[in-house]
């Protein structure tokens, strides 16, 4: 991001010189207070927008001069909302990728550990329907699978817009333990308010008013952030 200005057609500007740097296989937590441009941070690297001004470059490539279907086949979201739908939970965790058979989906759900529930826990396993009229998933059970999705296309880079932020810890340990092992040499960019997810990260921006207003490890902004510091409160992070 090189100086990313950007604001809604009413309103104040909700990135305001946005800069930072992401390297190939580093994982990155984004995090700030309900206003500073998070959200619309990711927005704009998925291209569900344009800045006004700056530029986004993915490996020194302006994101606008790239076709809108090749930046989405390097990107994987997930979010704190999945979306599913009405039909198998194979071809829910297939959605985004048609092509893929039905053993690279099972693998992609063993990748998310989402494979033993679908496999003890629902009626008819990977032919289990979804949504109205069928199975009702707990909401650790839908971000497992949203995850699975998210393996299955197998992307460059992995965003999680609160992914962990409405799910039992049981299940956030789970989907810990599967993001630990796929973003190896993968980037990873993460907007979380939970401590316990912060741990997975190599570096932790501080978003505040549209711009990076400090980042670092987490022991180096413990010491010197007094919103990294409340954040974290007296919670330990544990690898």
């Amino acid at each position: 991001f090189q100086d990313v200005c950007y604001h809604y057609s009413s309103g104040p500007k909700v990135l305001d010189g946005m800069n930072f740097k992401i390297a190939h296989g580093e994982t990155i937590a984004v995090v700030g207070p309900n206003g500073s441009g998070k959200s619309t941070l990711v927005s704009l690297l998925c291209r569900f927008d344009d800045p006004q001004s700056g530029m986004i470059l993915v490996d020194d490539v302006p994101l606008m001069e790239m076709r809108t279907r090749d930046v989405r086949r390097r990107i994987a979201l997930v979010t704190q909302r999945t979306a599913l739908f009405e039909d198998t939970i194979e071809n829910n965790i297939r959605y985004g990728t048609p092509g893929a058979d039905s053993h690279a989906v099972v693998r992609a759900a063993k990748m998310a550990f989402a494979d033993d529930f679908i496999r003890t826990k629902t009626p008819n396993g990977y032919q289990t329907r979804l949504g109205s009229g069928g199975v009702q998933l707990s909401g650790g059970q839908m971000q497992r699978i949203a995850l699975a999705r998210a393996f299955l296309r197998d992307p460059d880079i992995l965003i999680l817009d609160e992914a962990t932020s409405q799910i039992d810890m049981e299940s956030e340990l789970l989907i810990h333990k599967a993001l630990k092992k796929f973003l190896v040499n993968r980037t990873g960019l993460m907007i979380t308010h939970r401590a316990s997810s912060l741990v997975m990260a190599d570096r932790t921006i501080v978003v505040e008013a549209g711009q990076v207003a400090d980042q670092g490890t987490h022991e180096e902004l413990q010491q010197r952030n007094d919103f990294y510091r409340n954040l974290c409160g007296d919670q330990r992070l544990s690898a």
